[in-house]
């Protein structure tokens, strides 16, 4: 895993679909507040709903560039060469769209309590990323920031919201990596 970094630039190979579903199946056995699972991954493969979601998501993305972000932030981020332009979005032969269910809905559509819905949904996404690493693939963490385009691109219930949006597939041939480092054991384990 201390190899895993983000990618950008994807390779439009196909991934096979049951590839697809066994991450997404392994995301699904995270533990959760009362076992609720609060949670719907949504796999997307098909051109014209991908190009939809990108066009979307350039839209915030731009706002967020410019004018949205503060100078410490775009200073930030120009060590990994990103702007508002997402081409990844189309090029990735699968997307996977993280949602969380902050309340579960009844058969007579009642409303059922979930328990620690973001954290629960946290937890399957890091099982969805590190499944993804371990099946040869890349990814990148992506949340334009607001998501709604997702529920309404995808005409999910009322009951459910983005959380995190992943291109998934096999790197480019030139991809490149920003050279950065992770921390070390002394900022991040506080022994006792």
């Amino acid at each position: 895993m201390k190899k895993r970094r983000s990618i950008r630039s994807f390779s439009s190979d196909p991934v096979e679909k049951e590839v697809i579903e066994n991450i997404i199946m392994t995301a699904s056995s995270a533990p959760s507040g009362a076992n609720k699972q609060p949670w719907v991954f949504c796999a997307i493969s098909e051109e014209s709903i991908k190009s939809e979601i990108r066009k979307a998501a350039e839209k915030e993305e731009y706002e967020a560039y410019h004018g949205k972000m503060s100078e410490t932030w775009l200073n930030d981020l120009k060590p990994f060469d990103t702007d508002w332009h997402k081409p990844f979005l189309e090029k990735a032969p699968w997307l996977i769209v993280v949602f969380k269910k902050p309340y579960g809905l009844a058969e007579d559509g009642s409303k059922e309590q979930h328990y620690y819905v973001n954290e629960s949904v946290g937890i399957a996404c890091g099982f969805l990323i590190s499944a993804i690493q371990q099946a040869g693939l890349v990814t990148l963490t992506h949340t334009p920031s607001p998501m709604a385009f997702l529920s309404k691109i995808l005409k999910r219930p009322e009951n459910e919201r983005p959380f995190l949006l992943l291109p998934v597939g096999y790197p480019e041939k030139e991809a490149t990596v920003p050279n950065i480092q992770k921390k070390g054991e002394a900022e991040v384990i506080a022994w006792y």
